[in-house]
């Protein structure tokens, strides 16, 4: 399977790099990698035909270590950046709101060391309420491309039917489908809207060894039992379960995967190469997962989770 796609279009692999920046997700054993270790690892995805690469303001030392290390392997005109805008406050003039979001692009510019930015989003779905604002700077070719990252179903649909988002971000997982299905994903399909998915082993908590679940996820057990039993029917790990899982389904643009390791990184493009999951094992994941509480579906909700200037909505 090659994972790269025409030079417009994101890879079907997105790498994520908040990891890069932050220590980040529910199983995070390594924490944040040295620069020689991020670097390495963009170097391998590169290598590997990953030309679409995630980051944000709110991912700590993110856009800058992306950008150094771009620089420094001469990549920076062959990748596709996707950024985020920095959380706003309710209740902004259309004045201020322009100017808020302005410094967070050139901000994150200035970090990625990047003239213009391939795809830029709201971090938070509310602040899609300032999508003018945004809009107003791919006009004027500071951005390409413009979106949202989606916490809800709901508002997920009604952004992609405004017209106004070129690209939504929204979570997809073998836990999780409440957006994989042809309400969400695939009216973005239809309407040409592209579709970015993260949390494909849900911030670590599809792989974590069970003893080490936290008391609060613990409701998620008995399903991660039963995807562990159909991996090993199927002799394959969970983690390749997972992401074949997920490159099977069709809405699907391209598949954000974080990794805080190059060992990490060079499993995940074997993993790709297998590509999507034979049709009946896709429909025994479908079948053995029940509907799970959003307690345990959103990270927002964990105990343990990513800092609340980028998750709190």
């Amino acid at each position: 399977m090659n994972v790269s796609t025409p030079s417009d279009l994101p890879s079907k692999i997105t790498l994520g790099t908040a990891q890069f920046g932050l220590p980040y997700g529910v199983a995070n054993r390594l924490g944040q990698p040295p620069y020689e270790t991020a670097r390495d690892i963009l170097r391998c995805a590169i290598e590997g035909g990953v030309t679409c690469l995630d980051t944000a303001v709110g991912y700590g030392d993110s856009e800058s270590v992306l950008g150094r290390a771009l620089e420094e392997l001469g990549a920076k005109d062959s990748v596709t950046v996707v950024t985020k805008i920095a959380p706003l406050a309710d209740g902004l003039s259309s004045q201020r709101a322009d100017e808020l979001v302005e410094e967070s692009v050139r901000t994150s510019l200035s970090r990625l060391r990047l003239e213009r930015v391939s795809f830029c989003l709201f971090h938070r779905e509310r602040d899609f309420q300032y999508s003018e604002s945004l809009l107003k700077l791919r006009a004027r070719g500071l951005v390409e491309r413009v979106g949202c990252s989606m916490l809800t179903p709901t508002a997920t649909r009604t952004i992609i039917e405004s017209g106004c988002a070129d690209a939504v971000q929204i979570p997809v997982n073998v836990l999780d489908r409440r957006f994989s299905g042809p309400d969400v994903a695939g009216v973005a399909r239809v309407r040409g809207t592209m579709v970015f998915a993260r949390s494909v082993y849900l911030q670590g908590l599809v792989l974590m060894p069970e003893a080490t679940i936290p008391e609060n996820l613990r409701e998620v057990i008995p399903a991660r039992r039963e995807l562990d039993r159909l991996a090993c029917d199927a002799g394959i790990s969970v983690p390749e379960l997972a992401l074949r899982y997920a490159i099977g389904l069709r809405d699907l643009t391209s598949i954000l995967v974080g990794v805080e390791s190059l060992d990490q990184m060079r499993k995940n493009l074997d993993i790709f190469a297998k590509g999507p999951l034979p049709a009946d094992l896709m429909q025994a994941v479908v079948a053995s997962v029940p509907s799970l509480p959003d307690a345990i579906l959103d990270p927002r909700f964990w105990a343990q989770r990513m800092p609340d200037a980028i998750l709190k909505n």
